[in-house]
């Protein structure tokens, strides 16, 4: 029973999504609904992705004081 409940489940899941997928707005594949209800064709590619350059991060170099001094206030003070 539980083998027949989980294809029942399955089954109606795949159908489901499936036709939500396919009906584009009740349009059909290519069309879709403009301001009015109508349904119209869709012209061009929906998203159109440009490369990019990498990004690159540069990390500031670390403080170093000479010796006998230390980093206080912004700056490199004796101590």
């Amino acid at each position: 029973m539980k083998y027949l409940f989980a294809a029942v489940m399955l089954a109606s899941a795949v159908v489901g999504f499936s036709e939500a997928a396919s009906a584009a707005g009740g349009c059909g594949p290519g069309w879709y609904r403009g301001a009015y209800g109508g349904c119209r064709p869709m012209r061009g590619p929906a998203v159109v992705v440009a490369p990019r350059a990498p990004v690159v991060v540069v990390a500031p170099r670390p403080r170093v004081c000479p010796y006998g001094f230390r980093w206080y206030a912004g700056r490199c003070r004796p101590f």
